[in-house]
């Protein structure tokens, strides 16, 4: 019976986030084109420049960038739609909701990404850019830590 019970809820689940589209978020911001930084996700995003030095990102649900890290130069994320994640190294994580701002400092090792049920977008730029500003990506989110997030 209680397989029965966790095959039932495993398959709600499913339907779930399958029903899940870009159009349920109801953002006026643009979904944009398939990022080109791909290969430093786990998931599929999308990328729009929206002006003024300004970048949307749009996760799917599940889709995480990796850890990385902005060196001399500080990342602003503004969630502007759905849920999802942010964490610094060696932190706890930070839910991420529509009208949730956080400044990163430079050299700064985090991930940010969509809550498992949930497309996510938010803004993104840089301020106190200094000269040789430069990304560094480390190593995926792994499946353990992501799954376990709640």
């Amino acid at each position: 019976m209680k397989r029965i019970v966790l095959f039932l809820i495993a398959i709600m689940t499913m339907a779930t986030m399958n029903s899940q589209t870009f159009e349920s978020l109801n953002s006026p911001w643009p979904k944009g084109e398939p990022n080109p930084y791909g290969k430093y996700f786990i998931g599929q995003s999308y990328l729009a420049d929206v002006g003024g030095g300004v970048m949307n990102f749009t996760f799917e649900p599940r889709c995480r960038n990796n850890w990385h890290i902005h060196h001399k130069q500080v990342q602003v994320l503004i969630c502007v739609a759905g849920r999802g994640w942010y964490q610094e190294w060696g932190k706890e994580p930070v839910e991420m909701t529509p009208g949730t701002v956080i400044a990163i400092p430079a050299e700064v090792k985090h991930w940010h990404g969509a809550q498992k049920d949930s497309w996510f977008q938010h803004l993104t730029y840089h301020k106190d850019v200094q000269e040789g500003a430069s990304n560094e990506w480390c190593e995926p989110v792994d499946d353990v830590t992501y799954h376990s997030l709640k």
